[in-house]
């Protein structure tokens, strides 16, 4: 005979069966979870947390490299009023020394840290890391031993195309103390790991101006504008996007206008937002992008006394004369390997 459930049994039994059917599907989202990272383990070796970041765009931690002195444990050291004057330099060089300078007048607007990016902090953002520990040093293109204060006046002529800080200038000697503070935990003589730039192999062929337009437009115009005039503040005193050509950017002598420097810049920090380990161009693209860049007007300046040594230019060194048969035009676009080769050689000959 059948029996029929009472409402108080019937309502426990749909219970007990709601709770074996949530915890069978708890089980069942635990085994799917491990044999996901399992499956990630497999295919990526055991660095799958590692990978699962990188797919979320999440870099993973880059201990490494070189990590800038934290700012705000400045508050108890001596000098902490200088060197925190000097950040501010770096970081809004216009407001104080720029065309509407509140101190002097003597830059194009830019500041220092458009190229030096977070105020020459950024790993390989052309960072300030390795200043302290390597000068005075000599420089192949000046044929001198240098001090910080030459270094950094050779920006204010040739990045920012203006004259030269008096090296005795309160200015001079806050930006100097900046960058020392930076370096301070840095080995004398070295260079940490981010420093500077990150290096590119040079292409096999020329680099491509016209290319490099047609990249300018997909992925520059949005920040620095279609004539490459940049986007000024609000206040219109400095740049919130610095201009890449035209008579308020860096002139023929600074070290971006030679394209293995740009394009090294270029491929680990552009566009707006890309790492060195997170780069969102192709090495050529890098290349191309600074060939159209550099292809445009911009000041000039005399350069004739660069590289006294005219064996010791750099193989992207736009301007003659050259101990090399070949043009300026190569030596500026490429292709480099011919111009790297007849060196190569050269020096294997002199050695012998």
């Amino acid at each position: 005979m059948m029996t029929t459930e009472s409402g108080a049994d019937s309502d426990i039994t749909r219970a007990i069966r709601l709770l074996a059917v949530t915890i069978t599907g708890a089980v069942l989202l635990a085994l799917g979870v491990m044999a996901w990272v399992s499956g990630l383990t497999n295919l990526f070796g055991t660095g799958s947390l590692k990978v699962a970041a990188q797919m979320e765009n999440l870099p993973a931690p880059a201990s490494e490299y070189w990590q800038p002195p934290d700012i705000r444990a400045l508050a108890d050291r001596a000098g902490a009023e200088e060197i925190t004057y000097g950040r501010e330099l770096i970081a809004h060089t216009a407001r104080y020394l720029g065309p509407k300078g509140s101190v002097q007048k003597i830059s194009n607007g830019m500041n220092c840290q458009n190229c030096h990016l977070d105020a020459g902090t950024k790993t390989f953002g052309n960072n300030y890391s390795a200043v302290s520990a390597t000068y005075p040093k000599f420089r192949a293109r000046s044929g001198k031993v240098e001090s910080i204060e030459k270094r950094v006046n050779d920006c204010f002529e040739r990045s920012l195309n203006g004259r030269a800080l008096d090296s005795a200038s309160r200015e001079m000697r806050a930006i100097v103390s900046y960058i020392q503070w930076l370096g301070s935990g840095v080995e004398k003589g070295k260079a940490p790991k981010g420093s500077g730039l990150a290096k590119l192999e040079t292409p096999g062929r020329a680099a491509d101006p016209a290319n490099g337009k047609q990249l300018y437009a997909l992925q520059c115009i949005a920040c620095h504008g279609k004539d490459g005039q940049g986007m000024k503040q609000p206040d219109g005193i400095e740049y919130q996007f610095p201009p890449l050509w035209g008579e308020q950017s860096y002139n023929q002598g600074a070290g971006l206008f030679r394209l293995s420097t740009f394009a090294q810049y270029i491929r680990s920090n552009m566009p707006l937002g890309t790492t060195f380990d997170h780069p969102v161009l192709s090495e050529e693209q890098a290349w191309d992008i600074a060939a159209y860049i550099n292809s445009q007007p911009r000041p000039g300046m005399d350069v004739s006394r660069d590289w006294p040594k005219i064996e010791s230019k750099p193989f992207d060194h736009p301007f003659g004369p050259y101990a090399d048969p070949f043009t300026e035009k190569q030596h500026k676009y490429g292709p480099y390997e011919e111009i790297r080769k007849f060196y190569n050689e050269k020096n294997s000959r002199e050695k012998s």
